[in-house]
């Protein structure tokens, strides 16, 4: 039995949620997002919140009542706050840029990285840190994953792109000879 698909989703004011079919709407403004659940699930508006429940007590109608509750709550909590990551830059003339829909990045190749930004992410550059937001938290980890992913942090300098809540373990250099 699914502890998470069990806990109503509430809905903020100024969200809108409709249901079409096996399609759950919520809509904030001119924003509209979308999600398409499986026929093993059925979905219910209740003013301001809305509930799953199982159709039938297989194991696969179980796993889906849950991941469906948490897609779609995360798609409430994406368009009332939005969702966001920060990667701290380090090493010595390491720095990125935002140009237009462009973040610039320079991490120590003999070439500047250009890294087009997607639709739904805003990203902003203060000193070394950048910060990655949007309203779709699958969009925003996977944008700030391929940033990472450009220069990871090695272990003994730890020199390249990290979370700021990342923590690495450092390595001890070689000992210095006689």
């Amino acid at each position: 039995m699914s502890r998470v698909g069990k806990v109503p989703v509430s809905v903020p004011s100024g969200i809108d949620v409709t249901i079409e079919g096996t399609e759950l709407i919520a809509k904030k403004g001119n924003l509209e997002k979308r999600l398409e659940t499986h026929d093993r699930v059925n979905m219910e508006v209740n003013g301001n919140e809305v509930t799953f429940s199982r159709k039938d007590d297989t194991k696969e109608s179980s796993a889906f009542w849950g991941t469906y509750r948490s897609l779609f709550n995360n798609i409430i909590i994406g368009l009332d706050k939005g969702f966001s990551k920060s990667l701290e830059i380090n090493g010595v003339g390491y720095r990125a840029n935002v140009a237009g829909r462009v973040l610039e990045l320079q991490l120590g190749f003999s070439h500047p990285i250009n890294f087009d930004i997607p639709e739904g992410i805003e990203i902003k550059v203060e000193k070394n840190v950048i910060t990655v937001s949007g309203t779709d938290k699958q969009q925003v980890g996977q944008v700030a994953a391929e940033i990472r992913g450009f220069r990871p942090p090695e272990p003994y300098k730890g020199k390249g792109v990290k979370y700021t809540d990342e923590v690495i373990i450092r390595k001890a250099g070689k000992a210095a000879g006689k």
